[in-house]
Parts: C-alpha cells; sequence; structure tokens
C-alpha cells in the first residue's frame, strides 16, 4: 500500500508538473503568436500599435524592444512622408518657375522688337502694336490659368462637405458642354438621385477636369466625341467619361496621377492630380482605361447614400 501511495504521489505530482509545464508554454507560445502576429502586421503605411504587456520577465524584455522598434518605425515614416512632401514641393516649384519663364518669354521678345520698331520709326508701328498687344493679352492669360491652377491645388483640402444629388453637378455641366458644337457630347444619366457626401465646388472641379481633359485628349480626331455614362453598383456609382483621342501612352500611364504641373494639353499636370485628391476625399476611387490610338475612359467610383 505504501508502494502504491508513492507511485500514486510521484504520478500526481507529474501530472502537476505537466500541467504547469504546458501551461507555461502555452503562455510563452501564445506570446510570441501575439509578437509574430503584430511583426506581420507592421506596415509603413498605417500606425503601428504596440503591445501592452504587463509583466517584468523575458517576454516583456522583447515586447519593449518590439515597442521601441514600433515608435521608430512611425518616426522613419513621418520623417519620409516630409522629406517626400518637401520633395514633391520643390519639383512643384521647379515646375511652376518653368511655366511661368514660358510666356514671359515670347511677353519680352514681343516688346523688345516693339521697342525696336518705335525707335527705328518703322511704318507699321501702329499695327506692330496691336499684333503685340494680342500676344501680350494671350500670354497673360496663360500666366492667369496657371496661377488659378496652382492655387486651386494648393486649396484643395479646404473642405465644406455637403450631402447633394450629384446630378446637381453633372446636369449643368453637361447641358454646357452640349453647347460646343466642336464637340459630340453625350451625357447618359441613371433615372434615379445620385445622393453623396461631398464638397459641391470639388465635384464641380472634378467633372470639369475630366470633360475638358477629354476633349482636348480627342482634339486630333476630326470631330472629338466625349461619351459621359453613369453605372449603378451596390452602394456606390461609377462616372464613365470616355473620349475617342490618341489614348494615353504606355510611358506616360504609370504617372498620370502624380502631380506634374503643366498646361500642356495631353490631360496630364495638375488637372489630374487633383481629380485623384477630390474622389479620395469624398471616399471614392478614379481609374482609367486606355488604348493607344484608340482613346480612353476614366473612371469615377463614388460611394452613394441610402
Amino acid at each position: 500500500n505504501f508502494l502504491i501511495t508513492i507511485i500514486n504521489l510521484n504520478a500526481f505530482i507529474f501530472l502537476i508538473a505537466g500541467a504547469i509545464a504546458l501551461f507555461i508554454t502555452n503562455r510563452i507560445t501564445s506570446s510570441f503568436l501575439l509578437i509574430s502576429e503584430r511583426m506581420q502586421e507592421i506596415n509603413l503605411g498605417k500606425t503601428n500599435e504596440e503591445i501592452d504587456w504587463k509583466r517584468d520577465d523575458e517576454i516583456g524584455g522583447l515586447v519593449k524592444e518590439y515597442n521601441k522598434m514600433v515608435k521608430k518605425l512611425e518616426e522613419s515614416a513621418s520623417a519620409l512622408a516630409k522629406s517626400e512632401r518637401e520633395g514633391a514641393w520643390r519639383e512643384m516649384a521647379r515646375q511652376v518657375a518653368h511655366e511661368i519663364k514660358n510666356p514671359l518669354t515670347p511677353m519680352k521678345l514681343s516688346i523688345q522688337y516693339l521697342q525696336k520698331a518705335i525707335n527705328n520709326n518703322t511704318d507699321n508701328v501702329k499695327e506692330l502694336s496691336a499684333s503685340v498687344a494680342r500676344t501680350l493679352v494671350e500670354q497673360i492669360d496663360h500666366l492667369s490659368k496657371i496661377a488659378a491652377d496652382f492655387s486651386q491645388f494648393a486649396n484643395i483640402g479646404n473642405l465644406n462637405i455637403e450631402y447633394f444629388d450629384l446630378h446637381e453637378v453633372l446636369a449643368p455641366l453637361c447641358d454646357l458642354y452640349k453647347t460646343n458644337t466642336a464637340v459630340r457630347f453625350e451625357w447618359e444619366p441613371v433615372h434615379q438621385k445620385l445622393l453623396v457626401r461631398a464638397d459641391r465646388t470639388q465635384m464641380n472641379r472634378l467633372f470639369t477636369n475630366l470633360f475638358q481633359n477629354a476633349i482636348e485628349a480627342s482634339a486630333s480626331s476630326e470631330l472629338a466625341h466625349i461619351h459621359i455614362s453613369e453605372v449603378l453598383g451596390e452602394g456606390k456609382v461609377t462616372i464613365q467619361v470616355r473620349d475617342n483621342g490618341e489614348g494615353i501612352p504606355v510611358e506616360m500611364q504609370s504617372k498620370i496621377f502624380i502631380p506634374n504641373f503643366t498646361t500642356k494639353s495631353s490631360g496630364t499636370g495638375l488637372g489630374l492630380a487633383m481629380c485623384k485628391t477630390i474622389v479620395e476625399q469624398a471616399g471614392g476611387e478614379i481609374g482609367f482605361e486606355t488604348v493607344p490610338g484608340d482613346g480612353t475612359v476614366f473612371f469615377v467610383e463614388l460611394p452613394l447614400l441610402n
């Protein structure tokens, strides 16, 4: 009986020891799994959560090092974002200076030519003055457009959010573009309200940019054909803006939404970068499909309210 008691006692002790070992192993394993999962979720583009660990043990030391790494990662991400913003604005300033210089050069040459004609008592000074005046007005308009585009881009974050039917923006815009006899402009709206939560002025700016880009992209066609359609989805609407232009060259497609200050009629520059920001601020997405030589269609997907 004594031997049986000793055996039972040892078995009980081994059982308790095994249970304790299993409990400790599970706690350690679960702790490592937690750290492993958090490390797999680490992303430079989002806020990474620290691990809350109260005990001062070996795992606690590892957790502290993990939390230090998360803080350093956030600091690095912030510094990188700041550097990218500063770099983007430096590039923007360089491009703005270049665009401003472009119209200033013909203005300066025209004035110098007129001044020389006046000094030489040229007979047709009056006609030259009229020609120079036209050139100056054209270039001043060009400068005004540069200033307006840059101002709109700089102030794009100042939002006035409201609820409205998107057709209240699209209908007057489409009616306006339909009056252009040089463009075959078609709009196929869905027969229901498109209630969105956005900045009405920004939405107007968005579709004005897209419509104008489509017309400019179709300038090489005998007749510009712009087709606007609407496709309803589950809780969303997709506005499609299709043109019959030359399409977007392959080498430009990956850069189409990157701010690149230029007023060329290729549809690049601040316009599309601004469109992307406006759509994303409204909780939507923007994309495009293009066939070089056969036109482009831009897709604006916006969430709808019930």
